[in-house]
């Protein structure tokens, strides 16, 4: 008879996996949330699925327990709360009866709005498997990230606007079109303590701060916007911030 082993995972690979399923969670809570038609909270709760996100990422490299487990879970959190949980938040905060404006679209037009929610999530499974098999780690993102798309979603939701379901829909679609297009978005990790512009670094913080004095929940819409508008005018803010690489122009 063949031995088992019990095969023991480090627990620098687990930590990182623990903090991955924290997204998840949010990303189930903001569909439950949105069930109860609590659409503040469902949004809300997709931004609170970034930190989560962001940091599992950062603690695994601190603790060097990267793993190919850890990217495919990843992969999969970041389909569910950013991908399906903002689609149907979307869906049902502008596109249904019980959403924020009064006008149903109802018949056959409803199907529309059925088929923008289920778009925007097909484009971001697709963004991430192109993600996991084409990245260059120290380069642009290749279309807009999932978390920056799903995000714009959810600013829209906090934002409260009075917003037509086409003109919805279409930004539905336009956002899931450009996160599998090959548009150029930066890439803030390349941007670390010991290469960064501290000048022009700070200024684009203390724009995004004046942006949320001013607006407060709508300034997540404006900060969204600027990001998607960055890729299409060509500008990468974290190329600007930082400085440029001497390791490899010496060779």
């Amino acid at each position: 008879m063949k031995e088992q082993s019990n095969v023991k995972i480090p627990v620098n690979v687990v930590i990182p996996n623990m903090i991955t399923s924290g997204s998840v969670f949010c990303g189930i809570a903001s569909l439950v949330m949105t069930q109860h038609c609590r659409f503040n909270a469902a949004a809300l709760l997709i931004f609170f699925a970034v930190f989560f996100d962001v940091m599992d990422g950062r603690v695994a490299r601190k603790l060097n327990g990267s793993s190919a487990f850890g990217e495919q879970l990843d992969s999969l959190a970041d389909a569910l709360s950013f991908g399906a949980a903002p689609a149907i938040l979307v869906y049902s905060a502008y596109l249904s009866n019980t959403g924020i404006n009064s006008t149903y679209l109802g018949g056959p037009a409803d199907s529309l709005g059925i088929m923008a929610a289920a778009f925007f999530t097909l484009c971001g499974i697709l963004r991430l498997a192109r993600f996991n098999v084409c990245h260059v780690p120290s380069g642009p993102f290749q279309g807009l990230p999932i978390p920056a798309g799903g995000l714009t979603l959810a600013s829209l939701v906090l934002a409260r606007f009075q917003l037509s379901p086409l003109l919805v829909m279409f930004g539905m679609f336009f956002v899931g079109v450009l996160m599998v297009s090959s548009v150029p978005y930066c890439n803030a990790k390349k941007m670390q303590s010991g290469n960064v512009i501290k000048g022009r670094f700070y200024s684009v913080v203390a724009l995004i701060a004046a942006i949320f004095f001013f607006l407060r929940f709508r300034g997540f819409i404006v900060v969204s916007l600027i990001y998607i508008a960055t890729g299409l005018l060509g500008i990468d803010l974290a190329k600007w911030a930082t400085k440029e690489d001497t390791a490899e122009t010496q060779g």
